[in-house]
């Protein structure tokens, strides 16, 4: 049995997202979407609510489990028994960051394998920096978020630009 993860800090999940967990999922037994903490963001959802936001949106997708995750990406799949790292590409400029990330993980664990999978390309322009952006704005998300979560991540940006 194959399993990969895929990390992202998905503040808040996108269809995006979403698109590239549904065909990971396809191609490998097993996904485990892995919700990190990064220092160098200032997520506006706990790991806690992200990983329910997730386990929302995914409902319904039998091999894919969601786990919040601290540390080296490598070692926590090595505690999953992962073979693979799965990363969603939307433009060239992401490839160089993820390129690097690649190349490290195989320096620490060389029997890792990183899978790119490209972004479809209704979903190429598409972050959680831009959800937020326009939801704070007072723009449409619906497109944008799952429809199982989109309450949640409405109410939070109403929350936020009642804090400006």
């Amino acid at each position: 049995m194959t399993t990969a993860i895929y990390p992202g800090s998905f503040d808040p999940v996108t269809v995006g997202h979403l698109d590239i967990i549904k065909r990971a999922a396809k191609l490998f037994d097993n996904v485990i979407v892995a919700v990190l903490v990064n220092m160098e963001k200032k997520p506006w959802f706990t790991i806690e609510e992200r990983t329910g936001l997730l386990k929302k949106a995914t409902q319904g997708i039998d091999n894919v489990e969601i786990a919040g995750f601290d540390g080296l990406l490598v070692d926590f799949a090595a505690q999953k028994g992962a073979s693979a790292i799965v990363k969603g590409l939307r433009a060239v400029s992401d490839f160089e960051y993820e390129f690097q990330m690649a190349l490290t993980n195989r320096k620490l664990d060389d029997t890792l394998e990183t899978v790119f999978l490209t972004s479809s390309a209704e979903n190429m322009f598409l972050s959680s920096s831009i959800v937020k952006q326009v939801g704070l704005l007072g723009g449409d998300i619906s497109t944008f978020v799952p429809e199982e979560i989109k309450d949640e991540i409405l109410l939070r940006i109403k929350q936020r630009s009642q804090m400006k």
